[in-house]
């Protein structure tokens, strides 16, 4: 007889809701700045203004769901709150680095500042997999999103 596993929608509806206000927030506070982001000139490649908010929401969710089975795994609380400490200061830099960007229009150390975040989602993708595999797997198209901002980044300044 196969057993079913309980789904915690409670804990699981907060830990999607978590980044999604994160990446909301942020977005909120930098939205005027759009325009003089359309004005810049962009690297080859650069996808259109439409989708970054369609990709951002779809990274959030699988960094929410990703938290959730961490949290829910059953693994030592020591590695759990460890990987989580580093899942929250990702979040942090996540949250900063528009504000870097689209308000200061400090281009070369939002660059360094995603660098960092890059490290950082790297290294939280890694203790999420130690602990469930596919809580590492799911943050593997946000760790190729940020490599891809960093391409987008750096060519903005460069080009600007």
């Amino acid at each position: 007889m196969k057993t079913k596993l309980k789904l915690q929608w409670k804990p699981l509806l907060l830990c999607i809701a978590l980044p999604l206000a994160v990446g909301g927030i942020s977005a909120l506070l930098t939205h005027g700045a759009m325009a003089d982001f359309q004005a810049l000139r962009q690297p080859p490649l650069s996808p259109p203004g439409w989708l970054f908010p369609a990709v951002w929401t779809a990274l959030y969710t699988l960094m929410g769901v990703s938290s959730f089975l961490v949290l829910v795994s059953g693994a030592p609380q020591e590695q759990v709150r460890t990987a989580l400490f580093f899942y929250g200061a990702q979040l942090l830099l996540n949250f900063v680095w528009p504000l870097l960007f689209f308000l200061a229009k400090a281009y070369l150390f939002a660059f360094f500042w995603l660098l960092a975040l890059f490290v950082l989602v790297a290294v939280t993708l890694v203790r999420f997999g130690r602990i469930q595999k596919a809580a590492g797997w799911l943050l593997l198209p946000y760790l190729v999103w940020t490599a891809f901002a960093l391409y987008l980044n750096l060519g903005i300044y460069l080009l600007n």
